[in-house]
């Protein structure tokens, strides 16, 4: 398999983690299967610009779980559901901007030159 057929087949995975992510809305069990392959594969982007792309997936579930998580907790005192409302569209937000950035073809991270 040469460099481009590679580079595509690891877009479209990428692309296929961030809907797999959109469809843990329904089904949360999508959202593991995703950062899993995120974690299998990091070795194959390493060095390329999907690897922003990877990282920003697993921060996103890291971080999502995270606040989620929060969110149950303090649902007895009313702002968890606050927070989760939150959380929610925070996820969206990453998910739609990470899908736009990868349709660009474009890392989600700009390199910071000093």
């Amino acid at each position: 398999m040469n460099q481009t057929n590679t580079q595509e087949s690891t877009k479209t995975l990428t692309l296929v983690i961030y809907v797999l992510q959109a469809a843990a809305f329904f089904n949360g069990l999508t959202f593991v299967v995703g950062v899993i392959i995120n974690y299998i594969k990091l070795e194959d982007v390493a060095g390329t610009w999907l690897a922003s792309h990877f990282r920003w997936q697993m921060r996103t579930f890291w971080f999502g779980l995270l606040w989620c998580a929060l969110g149950m907790v303090t649902i007895p005192i009313v702002i968890g559901f606050f927070i989760l409302a939150v959380t929610g569209i925070w996820i969206i937000y990453r998910i739609v901007k990470g899908i736009l950035r990868l349709l660009e073809n474009k890392e989600m991270y700009v390199p910071v030159v000093i």
